[in-house]
């Protein structure tokens, strides 16, 4: 049982023993013994202080019957009450609301963030994703003992986490995830009917927001799609796909795996999105030197503004544009150094 619900019932059947106490002193001792006088008696037995008895009970057998009915009950429910306290103490209830007013102070700080709903078995692998690239996040969970569990798992690690526990169909949940502010949102409950929620509530918030959804039944793709996600993802279509692939291409297979399975290793593709103002604008791949530069392989170009289609194994002498994006593979932190000149250099321009 929650540590929280021990507590409340503890506290409840306190309570109820007192009550009970009192109405027993005052019916049994008859109209002599007064509400204050039954109050007292019930606390002094109860705590077992060891006052003298402000309702004489030694010409009274009922009476003597019934306080040690209550002495007898009234020190078990008393001893659970106090373990149940220590219990909360100790197991860090109280330290875990200061953690969770310090969380929720990172969060406020947080800009450009990802916002992961779930941390199912689908969830669990975007956060370690998104943990390994080095891109802020925040995770919304309803269970507490899976976030338990996942923390228990990344061990030291867990503790830069944001986790939020509670429903992430809740709207002031995700204020509180700060939605306002996040470039992106993966919605990945189990539930496809949840997952269509949280994407009509997050269009909701912001038209600039890519959403990503995970969804079980094909049905639920395309209304997820008109209800304004970007992108849907099916595991158990990804699980067969990848079944095949590794009977077909093998070695293709293992490689990709370098960049998703080995912990030592971040190397993945990326794109590299250039705004308006950026000074790569107007300069060839050749000039841009990506592989000196940055040890980035370019493997695709395209342009947002025109067709739209990619451009496989672009020569050096195509020209980037305004909208141009530019699927590069290499290091993550050699990606971030590519990116972070193209948005610096935008951000002056502008």
């Amino acid at each position: 049982m929650d540590l929280r619900k021990r507590l409340q019932y503890a506290v409840a059947a306190l309570l109820a023993i007192v009550a009970f106490s009192v109405a027993g002193y005052l019916v049994i001792g008859g109209p002599g013994v007064t509400l204050l006088q039954a109050l007292y008696m019930a606390i002094i037995t109860l705590a077992g202080v060891g006052y003298g008895e402000i309702v004489d009970t030694s010409h009274n057998p009922a009476l003597r019957i019934f306080n040690m009915f209550v002495v007898g009950f009234g020190v078990t429910i008393t001893v659970y009450v106090f373990s149940v306290v220590t219990a909360f103490l100790v197991e860090g209830e109280i330290t875990n609301i200061f953690w969770r007013r310090k969380m929720q102070k990172r969060i406020g700080e947080l800009k450009n963030h990802f916002i992961i709903c779930g941390l199912g078995d689908t969830g669990r692998f975007a956060v370690d994703e998104l943990q390994k690239t080095g891109t802020p996040f925040v995770v919304i969970e309803g269970n507490a003992e899976v976030i338990k569990r996942f923390r228990e798992h990344h061990g030291s690690e867990a503790d830069n986490f944001l986790v939020l526990e509670g429903d992430a169909t809740d709207e002031e949940l995700m204020d509180q995830a700060g939605i306002d502010r996040a470039k992106g949102l993966i919605a990945a409950l189990p539930h496809d009917k949840d997952n269509l929620v949280i994407i009509v509530m997050a269009r909701q918030h912001s038209n600039e927001l890519r959403i990503v959804a995970r969804y079980t039944e094909p049905k639920f793709a395309d209304r997820m799609t008109k209800a304004g996600a970007n992108a849907t993802v099916s595991p158990n279509r990804i699980g067969g796909l990848r079944l095949a692939s590794e009977a077909l291409r093998p070695h293709v297979v293992g490689f990709l795996d370098i960049m998703l399975r080995e912990q030592s290793r971040t190397l993945r593709i990326e794109d590299l999105e250039i705004h308006a103002g950026s000074s790569w604008i107007g300069q060839t791949l050749g000039e841009l030197k990506m592989h000196q530069r940055f040890n980035l392989l370019v493997m695709a170009v395209k342009n947002i503004f025109g067709d739209n289609k990619f451009i496989a194994n672009p020569t050096d002498s195509l020209r980037v544009t305004a909208g141009s994006v530019i699927i590069a593979m290499g290091d993550v932190n050699d990606i971030r150094r590519a990116r972070q000149e193209c948005e610096a250099r935008t951000a002056t321009s502008a």
